[in-house]
């Protein structure tokens, strides 16, 4: 199991990946908005999503798991 993790303190823009996808090291899952810049979010591992723990518009801190892959 891997966890992608915010790296800022931000708002969820846009999620870019469902449960079931399959990502690859550096896709991206999520772009966070932070001081009125978006940052995406990749993966650092491959693996297939199970859980999607945020949604857009939501406010996130950095180290919180905003994607879980298998």
């Amino acid at each position: 199991m891997a966890e992608v993790e915010a790296h800022i303190t931000g708002t969820v823009w846009k999620i870019e990946c469902a449960i079931g996808d399959q990502i690859d090291e550096g896709d991206t899952v999520a772009i966070l908005e932070s001081m009125k810049m978006e940052m995406p979010v990749e993966a650092e591992d491959s693996g297939t999503v199970t859980e999607i723990r945020c949604e857009e518009g939501q406010a996130v801190s950095e180290g919180d798991v905003l994607v879980v892959l298998e």
